[in-house]
């Protein structure tokens, strides 16, 4: 708690020294007292209808054991025409998490993430009516996007840069759980030398080519992101599922998932 207030007092004193952000009608009160969801709403939620809504739930650990590895999942209920679900984290000096677009599979996404310091961590889901946010505060002992990549560290990264791995489960209800993990730094541009370089989207398209869903991550994804997805039963039949990932600097890898 100790160190959420000083981090708050902190955050406190640049928001006024920096620049001046005014609410808008648009704009509820934040439940989770964050100084920073003002500029978050200006930031990302483009001064667009907002509602904190139980519907959209983030799970994460109350304390992050490991910073640079932050477990989230998101799962949004009973919302209907989602257009995509945005992830960010109001403290991090690279707050934007995140965009997930689930075309035919399920609002549902677990992942890791690197947090710098203790924050807020919300999913904001954009429908026909605005956005719908949810969140949960993470206390973390820092550090999480100011340090080198294990890889990096150990300098064996490139021998499996861009390798895509994948497992499929079903589920009782028929429908189907699937993993993806891919081989990549994602370094985050803030360690000395080592300019940014991540994955900046993933693609899965069923056997006909059509997207099934459509992940664009940021810096602050942990180092060889695992991905978790839920398909609907309607999909889980389809046998060959196609992925296709491409990175910042253009190198591009791909990879089928069969049943």
């Amino acid at each position: 708690m100790f160190s959420r207030l000083l981090y708050l007092a902190v955050w406190v004193c640049a928001a006024f020294n920096a620049h001046a952000v005014s609410p808008t009608a648009n704009m509820p009160a934040d439940p989770l007292e964050s100084v920073q969801w003002v500029t978050m709403y200006h930031a990302f939620l483009k001064d667009q209808p907002v509602q904190f809504d139980s519907r959209v739930q983030v799970f994460a650990p109350d304390s992050a054991e490991d910073s640079m590895h932050v477990p989230i999942a998101v799962q949004v209920q009973d919302l209907a025409d989602i257009e995509k679900i945005l992830v960010f984290a109001d403290f991090n000096p690279l707050p934007r998490v995140l965009e997930f677009y689930p075309q035919q599979a399920e609002p549902f996404i677990a992942f890791d993430l690197k947090l710098q310091q203790a924050s807020p961590v919300r999913a904001a889901v954009l429908t026909k009516d605005g956005w719908h946010v949810g969140g949960t505060w993470i206390d973390a002992a820092g550090g999480g996007c100011t340090l080198p990549s294990a890889g990096r560290s150990q300098g064996n990264w490139e021998d499996t840069l861009g390798q895509v791995y994948g497992k499929r489960w079903s589920r009782a209800d028929g429908s189907e759980r699937v993993r993806v993990r891919i081989m990549h730094p994602m370094d985050t541009g803030l360690v000395a030398g080592i300019p940014a370089f991540y994955v900046e989207e993933m693609v899965i398209r069923d056997a006909e080519g059509k997207p099934v869903l459509t992940v664009k991550p940021f810096e602050p994804i942990g180092e060889n992101p695992l991905f978790s997805f839920n398909l609907p039963a309607k999909l889980a039949a389809t046998e060959t599922l196609q992925i296709s990932v491409i990175d910042t600097n253009g190198y591009d890898s791909e990879a089928v998932l069969t049943q």
